[in-house]
């Protein structure tokens, strides 16, 4: 019998990250819950338990350093490395965003949470991530962040947006950057689009729901060994930069 897998989602007691915890764990993953609410946290484990995934609580502020050492103490202890990290969790800041009205303070939240948590998060994880055999980590963006679209005369990215847009394409470019520094070290890292998802993050007005939102992360964390690394993808391919 093949030894069993360990994952950790972070923002995984709800939503998009919820159903990527329960697409892994029905593959027969062993799945950490990271999230800051307890209460939420320990919900989303017991649902997921029920359900039949092997799931566990991990207590995780992505903006704290010492949370995101707890994690990795946790993980190490419980299983000694892990196998692949989705880095879910995501604020938007809300409103205004326009760049002529935007609180500068919105931004760097926003910011701190999606972008320098990844980094944050994924160093600290960095290190069980190297015991594994078949190392990937996801990074959960949003085509929103494609300054290829962005710029594209008639094609509909959504509002003008100078945090949560802005700390997509920020994200996009770090994922590069990590995918570089990784080559050739059997760490696949990429990132991933789920689409409009009808989460709280939006108000739930997205058009897809938050398990087909999940299929994309689900993929990119149990990529073949030859599969590929510093990509930026959605359901239907490549995801244009």
């Amino acid at each position: 019998m093949s030894e069993q897998r360990i994952a950790l989602v972070t923002g995984a007691n709800k939503g998009i990250g919820y159903e990527i915890a329960a697409g892994l764990g029905a593959l027969g993953w062993s799945v950490g819950v990271g999230a800051r609410d307890e209460r939420r946290r320990e919900t989303a484990v017991a649902k997921l338990r029920a359900a039949g995934a092997d799931a566990f609580g991990v207590p995780l502020d992505v903006t704290d350093d010492a949370s995101a050492a707890a994690a990795a103490r946790l993980i190490e202890e419980r299983a000694g490395r892990l196998d692949a990290l989705v880095n879910n969790a995501a604020i938007t800041g809300g409103v205004p965003q326009e760049p002529t009205r935007v609180d500068p303070g919105t931004v760097r939240a926003v910011v701190e949470t999606n972008v320098i948590g990844v980094i944050r998060v994924t160093n600290a994880l960095l290190p069980l991530l190297r015991r594994s055999a078949s190392p990937r980590i996801v990074n959960m963006s949003s085509a929103v962040g494609s300054l290829t679209r962005q710029t594209a005369p008639g094609v509909e990215t959504g509002p003008i947006s100078a945090a949560y847009t802005t700390s997509k394409t920020f994200l996009n470019a770090v994922t590069v950057q990590y995918a570089k520094e990784l080559h050739g070290t059997g760490i696949l890292v990429n990132a991933a689009c789920p689409g409009f998802c009808a989460t709280d993050l939006n108000g739930f007005r997205g058009v897809r729901t938050p398990e087909q939102g999940a299929a994309i992360g689900i993929r990119l964390a149990t990529l073949p060994d030859d599969g590929p690394t510093g990509g930026f993808f959605e359901d239907a391919g490549p995801v244009p930069w």
